[in-house]
This record gives structure tokens, C-alpha cells and sequence, in this order.
């Protein structure tokens, strides 16, 4: 089946006045969106856009940017998010690059638009205003395999590349989600992670093919977060590690409410110690993997296998598939190689890069780049990104290792390792740490803790003290400027 009714439009008809967005700019319903999308298509057609063109939007999580995400199937457009961090130039640089016919803009972000050249620019809230009087015609299908997004990787290195998502990779990569998790009448999806990520762009769609309500914060506040979990019924939640430290510290002791069935963990490998933390504390995580190119999830586990199999990211979700593969080969249980997935959820390719696609995708197995193994039951446990690999005199040494254990520490908040060059071992483990506030601890003091845990090839030879580690927007760690800091170090 290649094509599905409109699955907001039919949410519309089914529940019209079930909450759809809750957040602080406004509760529409799912009739309410709807009519927003409706009006914002129509709106796109009549401004001369055509199917196949690319519609860009730099904006703030908004109801208003889940009404651009809705209407563009609806004129067979391509959604381009744009991350709000990026500099002007580096916002042009992708502009060009998929070659976006407009921009939409929202309020926060019209000084940067301003400054954006080569595209028409337009306001977003105006064009969702909804439409008075008349009967707009009903939604189209949904063409499964069109073309529906391209979203830029991180591009912490060299430049990012738009993969590119159909309708079917989002679809499925909903139903399969739903097939692990379960799917409840009382369901409600907190949206913390920015929406120019495919984390947080996914449960905007989830929400709608499911019925359930999206609470939809601006940005992530922990002391927000907590607030939506305990007030608004939020019954799952979309995390990453850093996001689910900071909250635990605020929380103390107290127990997260019976309601709360489910915190996603996602953005890399979890720290072992935060993953002990919360099962202690009987507070229901699993750590999923994915990326851009499999629509979010692709190995997620199961909420019946957390405490059983803590620190594994779960098995492949149906109907994906997985191997992993050492020196060309597949894998024995328990060797790390390289992490490959194959399945409905994975992108076709680089928007605009054949050399690109041709090097990711063979025979339909995408190579993600990440190490990882499988254990005897096929639970994939992730080590690192193959590109963050340190090899230190012929031995490997993973980042995430070293930074679990660096987070055990009292003192130590987060942890960021990388590799640097060295003359007689090739590289060297080196560590940024952030100090706890009010805490107190010497670079000494941390140098023995590692050494008591880890082999010695494997402890940090530098530790250096700083007051934020640099991350993307979604919260993965940049270890690509950790390495222009330590080359700015040793310049001065």
C-alpha cells in the first residue's frame, strides 16, 4: 500500500475536539490543527509553490510549526527544518544547498531571516491563520514514498548532509515505535527536543498518526519538564542523558508519579551510573538508538527488558533489521563492529550527494558509523561513534567508556573525552569535565579515580576543568570543538 489517508485529516474527523498541542503558546485541538494546516497549504499553493520544491523554516517549537510539518504533504512539498542555532552563514549554506524556494519565519527569528539572501522569506503564524467561510477541498493522499523531509545532519564534521525522509520512513517508524512501547488511551507525548530534530520533528507525526496529545515545550527547562510529567499527565517523555541528569537533580527524592510509563533515551550511549540511578529509583527508562536517517528510533528496548538488560539500547524494532559487521564481516556475539541497519524507517540517500549515499547505503543496509555489539539474545549494546575511536599503542579506547567513568564521581557533572595526537602512542585520552556546583575536587583527585577503574592505557593524561561542554542542539556532545578548545590550549 503505498499511499494513506491524510492522518491528521482523519484524526480531525475521528476526534475533533481531543487535545492535539498543549503548550504555552495555545491548546488546539485536532480540529484545530487541522484547519491550520489546511489554511497554511492552501495558502503555499496560492503563493505559487509547486510539488517537489523545497519549503524551509527557521522557528521555535510552536503549534505553528507543527501546522508547516502537517500541510506540506498536502501540496507535495519537501520541509526543510532549519536548526536555530546555526550562524547566518551557515544557514545560508544550507538554504543553497537544498535549494529552498522559501523560507518561513517566525517572530523570534526574523532579524536572521532578514539577513538570509537567494530565497523569499515569509512570516509563519499569518499564513496559518485560519480561513473564513468556504469548504477547503479534502486532504490528499499521502504518497508513502514521496519525498516528505530533508533534515541536515549534526555536521560535526566538514559539512552537513540532508538526508532525506519519505512519508513511509516517518510512518513507519511511528508504527513501529507503538509496536514496542504499546499504546495507550490516557497517552501523552512530552516534545522538549527542538523540532528541527528529527527527535522532537517525530512526535509531532506520532501524535497525529496515533490520536494522542503532544505537550510542547519552547525549549527544554528541566523545572519545566518535571512541571509537565507531574501536571499534565505526560505518560512519556523523549530524552537524552544530559536532559534526564538535570532533572534528576532537581527532583531529589522524589518519585515520579504512577502515570509516567516511559522516558526515551536517546542521543548516544547513557551513562551506566545515571541508568543505575534511575532503576534504584524505580523510574521506568529505555535507552533507544537511532538517528537522522532511520526517522528517529530504529533499536529501542523494551520497557520489559529495562532493569534486565540495563545499558543496552534493546533490539531492532520491527521490522528492521540489524548486524554488525568487524573486518567486512558479520560479527560474532559480544564483537564490537560497525552498527547496520536495514528496514522501511531508513533514508534513501543524501539530498544533492550520490558520492555520499553510494558510500552509507549498500543493498539496502545503511552504515551508520557507530560501534557496537550484540549480546547472545541479539540486544544491541552501542560503544561509540567509529570516528570518536581512540587507539592509544594498538589499543582502542571508547570515549563513552571513559566518560561513564568520570561520571561516577560525586563532583563530576559531565564528562567529555576525546583522543589527541601523541609521538610515541599515536593518541591519548583527554578529558573535559564540569564541576557539580558547590562541589569541590582536584585534577589530581579525579586522574586517581579513573585510574583505580580503568586500565592505564585508558585514563585521561589531561583533565581540563571547564563550565559547559559544547553540544548540539538535541544535546549530543561536539567532540569536533573539544578538539579545536585543546588545539586553542596548546596554541597560547
Amino acid at each position: 500500500m503505498s499511499h494513506l489517508p491524510d492522518w491528521l485529516a482523519r484524526r480531525a474527523l475521528l476526534h475533533p475536539n481531543r487535545p492535539a498541542l498543549i503548550s504555552a503558546f495555545a491548546t488546539w485541538s485536532f480540529a484545530e490543527l487541522d484547519a491550520r494546516a489546511t489554511a497554511l497549504a492552501m495558502r503555499l499553493r496560492a503563493l505559487g509553490l509547486l510539488p517537489g520544491q523545497r519549503l524551509a523554516i527557521l522557528a521555535r517549537n510552536s503549534p505553528y510549526y507543527a501546522a508547516a510539518l502537517h500541510a506540506v504533504p498536502r501540496c507535495a512539498l519537501l520541509l526543510v527544518p532549519l536548526n536555530t542555532r546555526l550562524t547566518p552563514n551557515e544557514l545560508a549554506w544550507q538554504l543553497a544547498d537544498c535549494g529552498a524556494t522559501l523560507l518561513l519565519y517566525d517572530e523570534a527569528h526574523a532579524a536572521v531571516a532578514a539577513t538570509l539572501d537567494g530565497v523569499e522569506r515569509t512570516a509563519l503564524e499569518p499564513l496559518t491563520e485560519r480561513l473564513d467561510g468556504g469548504t477547503a477541498a479534502a486532504a490528499p493522499l499521502i504518497d508513502l514514498d514521496a519525498p516528505h523531509t530533508i533534515i541536515y545532519t549534526s555536521g560535526t564534521t566538514g559539512h552537513p548532509k540532508g538526508a532525506m525522509l519519505s512519508a513511509g520512513n516517518h510512518w513507519w517508524s511511528a508504527t513501529a515505535s507503538m509496536l514496542n512501547l504499546g499504546l495507550y488511551e490516557t497517552d501523552r507525548w512530552l516534545a522538549v527536543l527542538p523540532l528541527f530534530h528529527v527527535g522532537g520533528l517525530s512526535i509531532l507525526l506520532r501524535s497525529a498518526i496515533y490520536g494522542i496529545p503532544v505537550v510542547l515545550q519552547e525549549r527544554f527547562d528541566p523545572a519545566a519538564a518535571l512541571t509537565a510529567i507531574d501536571d499534565e499527565a505526560v505518560t512519556i517523555a523523549s530524552l537524552v542523558a544530559v536532559m534526564l541528569a538535570r532533572m534528576l537533580e532537581i527532583r531529589g527524592n522524589r518519585p515520579f508519579p504512577p502515570h509516567f510509563r516511559c522516558a526515551l533515551l536517546g542521543g548516544g550511549p547513557a551513562p551506566q551510573q545515571l541508568l543505575e540511578r534511575c532503576a534504584s529509583r524505580g523510574i521506568p527508562v529505555v535507552q533507544t538508538y537511532g538517528m537522522t536517517e532511520t526517522a528517529s528510533q530504529a533499536v529501542t528496548l523494551a520497557p520489559a527488558d529495562a532493569l534486565r538488560k540495563l545499558g543496552s539500547a534493546g533490539q531492532p524494532l520491527l521490522p528492521m533489521e540489524l548486524r554488525i559487521v568487524a573486518a567486512g564481516q558479520v560479527a560474532a556475539p559480544g564483537e564490537v563492529g560497525e552498527i547496520c541497519v536495514r528496514g522501511p524507517m531508513v533514508t534513501k540517500g543524501y539530498y544533492g550527494r550520490p558520492e555520499a549515499t553510494a558510500a552509507a547505503l549498500h543493498d539496502g543496509w545503511l552504515h551508520t558509523g557507530d560501534l557496537g555489539y550484540l549480546d547472545l539474545e541479539g540486544f544491541l549494546y552501542v560503544v561509540d561513534r567509529r570516528s570518536d575511536l581512540i587507539i592509544s599503542g594498538g589499543e582502542n579506547i571508547y570515549p563513552a567508556e571513559v566518560e561513564a567513568i568520570l561520571l561516577e564521581h560525586p563532583a563530576v557533572a559531565e564528562a567529555g573525552v576525546i583522543g589527541a595526537p601523541d609521538p610515541v602512542w599515536g593518541q591519548v585520552p583527554i578529558a573535559f569535565v564540569v564541576i557539580r556546583a558547590g562541589a569541590s575536587v582536584s585534577n589530581n583527585m579525579l586522574s586517581d579515580h579513573c585510574r583505580s577503574r580503568l586500565a592505564a592505557y585508558k585514563a585521561p593524561r589531561q583533565i581540563h576543568v571547564v563550565a559547559e561542554l559544547p553540544r548540539t542542539a538535541a544535546g549530543k556532545l561536539r567532540r569536533n570543538l573539544l578538539r579545536e578548545l585543546l588545539e586553542r590550549m596548546g596554541a597560547n
